[in-house]
């Protein structure tokens, strides 16, 4: 048999001790990150965090036990070797029993101040985790399905300086003959939640919605119910968009009131939000019910196809006898849904949620049925290009340009899907389905997190040859309008994550077939508080 020395075995209890009291402290360390990052990946369900921390600290408590079992060994063996060096007679008996006793008191005094930390250091952190969850309990939004909800929004305030008169005051996007105004608003306010759901046919599903308070108590100024204008004196709540969304890994299947899938992107603005910035002037905008499905393929590759119900261009509507204006629209009376798909290649995949604020490129293309009150057949269709780019010195240029017919229901052609005139003996009404061309770009400088400048340009434009016979006579600038233009550019400055404030001045520039053109600049100060 070896062996060995008093210091020696000395040493070798003392490696022992150390090593096996700090066994249970790494077992209370990974069990404290496993529930840690349980917590991260089921915030979904917070009882369900507790409960199984409690489960943690039961499996610590009993390894915990089994290392208080092999320290038991350990000193069951020193007394073995005790023994085994008085029987030998080697090196001093006095000398090995100290040793052996010094080694003993280490593993018993190191034993039970080990579990006690351990056991301690458990209950510090449920206490901590019961804690936050009370908190969370006080302030979460709790539904009806118990799944978690954010509320989101921002609260917005809007002065404005106009040099001429324009069509909405606080968002302008038309210019007309006559006086300037001068005022501010609160009514681009939005609000809205974000909630996500259950897992379904192996997939996430999460929902947004979003309201502001620029509706109008009386439709329109076109008397159509056209939801993107509003009186000048109501302020009442409005419906902007809505998302309902499952995920896949590559694909997404959803429904949504939204902007058209072939046109993603939008220029910046603090001070255009009820209408975005350049809408009506190249920018197709408008939200109309939608259903449709995305899926990834190689290379960044991302298919997009919907179907739409498209509302009427809100100069459009030939007006009844009774003065009231339909309920049903060109596109619902053709009894088709109208049809977009869009091709985009990407920087990076599919993501849950994702925007488009990356480098992309897109194709796309829409076409829709449309029948009139007075049985007037057209389609109306679409062919788009859009693009992001990231330039060097933290310079971003993006943009779209469109070519299409009858695109008053997406925020173009001019604000009407076609040109009308009524037949003096007969009574009949003749009617063209306009082409329209438009498009626009921005270029952004990012000089920081906080700090950004944006230019911009927008143009939409009808073929004039085509509706210069159909000029509706004493109409009003929008009835005959040709083209609409508008420049503009804005600094928007962000102190926190929370504030945001922007200085913006644009110009519009709107030219009818006939007549003198109208125009106005347009100062505009915002300020917001997100939520």
């Amino acid at each position: 048999m070896r062996m060995y020395g008093p210091n020696t075995n000395l040493h070798l209890c003392r490696r022992a001790s150390r090593g096996w009291s700090a066994w249970p402290l790494l077992i209370v360390l990974g069990v404290s990150v496993h529930a840690q990052s349980g917590q991260e990946t089921s915030q979904a369900s917070l009882s369900q965090q507790v409960q199984k921390l409690t489960e943690a600290m039961a499996h610590a408590q009993a390894q915990l036990a089994e290392s208080q079992r092999q320290l038991e060994e350990m000193h069951r063996q020193l007394v073995v070797l005790q023994r085994q060096l008085a029987e030998s007679g080697a090196g001093s008996s006095t000398e090995a029993a100290e040793a052996l006793a010094a080694a003993t008191a280490v593993v018993q005094a190191e034993k039970p101040a080990a579990n006690a930390a351990s056991v301690d250091e458990l209950r510090e952190r449920l206490d901590v985790q019961e804690a936050q969850i009370a908190t969370h309990e006080q302030a979460k939004v709790e539904s009806e399905s118990r799944y978690p909800v954010k509320v989101t929004g921002m609260l917005l305030f809007n002065g404005f300086v106009n040099t001429r008169r324009v069509d909405m005051p606080a968002t302008p996007t038309l210019a007309l003959s006559g006086e300037g105004s001068t005022g501010a608003a609160v009514r681009q306010t939005i609000l809205g939640f974000d909630a996500r759901g259950p897992h379904l046919f192996g997939a996430e599903s999460f929902a947004d919605l979003r309201v502001d308070f620029s509706g109008s108590s009386q439709g329109s100024n076109t008397g159509t119910g056209y939801a993107g204008t509003y009186g000048g004196s109501s302020a009442l709540l409005r419906l902007r968009t809505a998302h309902a969304v499952l995920h896949w890994d590559k694909t997404e299947a959803w429904f949504a009131l939204d902007r058209p899938v072939m046109s993603p992107d939008t220029p910046t603005s603090l001070t255009a939000v009820a209408e975005p910035a350049l809408a009506w002037s190249g920018n197709l905008w408008t939200w109309n019910p939608q259903m449709g499905a995305t899926r990834e393929v190689a290379h960044k590759l991302r298919l997009q196809a919907a179907l739409m119900d498209v509302g009427d261009g809100p100069y459009s509507v030939i007006p009844t006898t009774s003065g009231i204006a339909p309920t049903v629209s060109a596109g619902e009376r053709s009894r088709w849904p109208g049809v977009e798909s869009r091709i985009s290649l990407f920087k990076s995949g599919l993501k849950s949620g994702q925007d488009e604020e990356e480098n992309h490129f897109g194709v796309g293309g829409y076409f829709a049925p449309h029948r009139s009150t007075f049985g007037y057949s057209y389609d109306a269709w679409a062919a788009t290009i859009d693009g992001r780019i990231q330039l060097p010195a933290r310079l971003e240029f993006s943009g779209s340009v469109y070519r299409g017919l009858a695109l008053g229901g997406l925020g173009g052609g001019a604000y009407k899907d076609f040109a009308y005139r009524a037949d003096a003996d007969s009574g009949a009404y003749y009617v063209r389905a306009l082409d329209d061309v438009g498009g626009w770009a921005q270029l952004k400088e990012k000089v920081s997190s906080r700090l950004e400048f944006n230019a911009a340009f927008g143009l939409d434009e009808i073929v004039a040859h085509q509706f210069r016979r159909y000029v509706v006579a004493g109409g009003s600038v929008a009835q005959n309008l040709a083209a609409n233009r508008t420049f503009t550019g804005n600094v928007i400055y962000s102190p926190s994550a929370y504030l945001l404030f922007s200085l913006e001045y644009r110009h519009l520039e709107s030219v009818p077939v006939v007549g003198a053109s109208a125009a106005s600049d347009v100062i505009g100060l915002a300020a917001g508080y997100r939520f």
